[in-house]
């Protein structure tokens, strides 16, 4: 039963319905000039434009590059919501990255910009009109020797402001994360604690997004 809930999964991904935001020749993202500049110092965000893909060619599904690997399969989606918490907000790109099975933010040969720290475990999709997102990796695991909580970095690139960190993705059912972390007040973003649930062989979170909330400098 196992085997074929795999077979399923990855049938589906094949068919098209997770369709890879992957590299179709040399693509050039750049930040717009009169961007809002919000979120304080933000090192790294830039990875943001590293996207192999143009922004404008993004879509609301991407598949990072361990997701055929060994390891907890997950997937992660929801709906970015603007500043009103209300209304999806199309058109925004999410940029997440995240360490392999052994906690390391693992490289490719020759790699290039922000690759070096990130690692090659990352991924870019743009909300489709209903504000929605998914993404198709593995669970990461903690840093070797660490207490640090495994966790996924995002960054939010959305139109009229500079890029922004938002609060990690981390796992409610992780023994490393805090009891506090798990209610801590003005989450970035809102809360970035993920509730799995395993459905079909694979394992499935939510989090939905407001856009600059608690995110310092947004405008009121």
């Amino acid at each position: 039963m196992k085997s074929a809930a795999l077979f399923g999964i990855l049938s589906i991904l094949l068919l098209g319905n997770c369709s890879e935001n992957t590299a179709q020749g040399k693509a050039e993202n750049k930040a717009t000039p009169g961007d809002i500049k919000v979120g304080g110092n933000c090192e790294g965000c830039e990875a943001v434009y590293e996207s192999p893909v143009l922004f404008d060619n993004l879509n609301e599904v991407d598949t990072l590059p361990d997701f055929r690997d060994e390891g907890p399969k997950l997937e992660l989606s929801g709906i970015i919501y603007k500043a009103d918490g209300k209304t999806p907000a199309p058109g925004v790109v999410l940029y997440i990255y995240h360490t392999d099975q052994n906690g390391l933010y693992s490289k490719k040969e020759n790699v290039k910009g922000w690759a070096k720290r990130h690692g090659h475990i990352r991924g870019w999709i743009k909300t489709d009109k209903n504000g929605y997102y998914k993404f198709y990796t593995l669970v990461p695991a903690s840093y070797p020797n660490s207490t640090n909580p495994k966790h996924i970095h995002p960054v939010i690139k959305e139109p009229g402001f500079s890029e922004y960190w938002i609060d990690e993705f981390v796992f409610a059912d992780d023994p490393l994360l805090p009891q506090e972390e798990k209610s801590r007040p003005g989450p970035i973003g809102g809360s970035g604690v993920l509730k799995m649930e395993k459905i079909g062989g694979m394992l499935k979170a939510t989090r939905n997004i407001i856009l600059g909330l608690n995110v310092r400098d947004y405008p009121k």
